[in-house]
């Protein structure tokens, strides 16, 4: 049985502007620019630019909501917590554009969507390739589980890009279908190969002033960037086999 959806956060100014992906994608850079032109993402940020308040939100609900799917009865708990968290946060009554950065809100843009209506969200995206040999795999540890059938998947990298194909291609429909002009997809690779075009189209998004040419300066591509090309053609092959719609849909392949 599907339960109604709560009413939105009525002590809300304004909506947020939510940057998620999943992780390693490159949010901090995003959440770095956001920050300079005068964005508030939060007083009580870890060195990523991880919304401390938001993340510990997350933590406590982004497993549970996976796993319950439509059977969703404790979304009214979830306002609440969300409501006081905000709390926490800061939220600037002045109109001051806000948000935060936390990559595993992209686990529940439908639930945002309905707990504060007109959010906006930027969704970061890096190769799923590249992203299967990450040493960052803590959203598939916690949220693996839910999210792809372990008993299939079964070799870290699979796992790990199974993961990002299910989390991303969620999210880019409910972007494209739900959010429309309030979506904006960047992908990491084109912030780093031509980060004043990127940044500039981040801009006008987030409807915030800035150089882009001088805000270019938060971009340093990492030696990371295209390390699958290293790994053994084999397991890639598999890789791509497995996330071939998301590596399609997102321009990769």
């Amino acid at each position: 049985m599907t339960h109604s959806a709560p009413a939105a956060i009525e002590s809300i100014p304004s909506p947020p502007t939510v940057i998620g992906a999943t992780g390693g994608s490159g949010t901090r850079v995003v959440a770095r620019v956001a920050q300079r032109c005068g964005m508030f993402i939060g007083t009580k940020l870890n060195a990523q630019k991880d919304a401390l308040e938001i993340a510990g939100f997350l933590t406590r609900w982004v497993g549970q909501y996976l796993a319950a799917g439509d059977q969703l009865d404790f979304e009214d708990v979830m306002r609440a917590d969300l409501a006081a968290t905000l709390q926490a946060h800061g939220v600037p009554a002045d109109g001051t554009p806000w948000g935060w950065k936390s990559p595993p809100s992209i686990f529940l843009l439908p639930f945002f969507s309905r707990a504060l209506p007109g959010f906006r969200f930027v969704h970061m995206l890096r190769d799923g390739r590249d992203m299967a040999y990450s040493r960052n795999q803590r959203q598939l540890d916690r949220y693996g589980e839910a999210l792809v059938d372990q008993r299939v998947v079964l070799l870290p990298p699979t796992r790990s890009i199974a993961v990002w194909t299910e989390a991303n291609l969620a999210a880019a429909a409910f972007g494209e279908e739900q959010l429309g002009e309030r979506y904006l997809r960047v992908r990491y690779e084109d912030l780093c190969a031509q980060p004043e075009a990127e940044i500039a189209r981040l801009l006008v998004f987030l409807k915030l002033e800035g150089d882009p040419a001088e805000l270019a300066a938060e971009v340093s591509p990492p030696p990371t960037i295209g390390r699958w090309r290293e790994e053994d053609p084999e397991m890639v092959r598999e890789l791509e086999r497995i996330a071939q719609p998301a590596l399609k849909h997102f321009g990769y392949l």
